[in-house]
């Protein structure tokens, strides 16, 4: 069921923009409208990255799951490799 909701979320916006076409066959998007939907997915391809290397381990150490300590859970510690 997960995975049904996942896929309609993914494809709503196909979705809308098929039934805007269907709604609107003469009209084209605007040229504002092009440029703002490329900024932003630059942007959110830039942010993507520049979180993923910002959250990254360095290569000479290895990742340690979190610990159960009692009722709460203590994140682990990245350790250098062995």
């Amino acid at each position: 069921m997960p995975y049904l909701i996942e896929l309609l979320l993914f494809l709503a916006p196909f979705a809308a923009y098929g039934l805007w076409r269907r709604a609107n066959p003469s009209t084209e998007p605007s040229t504002i409208l092009l440029v703002l939907g490329a900024v932003g997915a630059v942007l959110m391809l830039g942010g993507a990255i520049w979180y993923g290397l910002s959250r990254s381990m360095e290569h000479s150490r290895d990742y340690v799951p979190a610990q159960l300590d009692g009722e709460r859970a203590q994140p682990g510690p990245a350790e250098p490799r062995r």
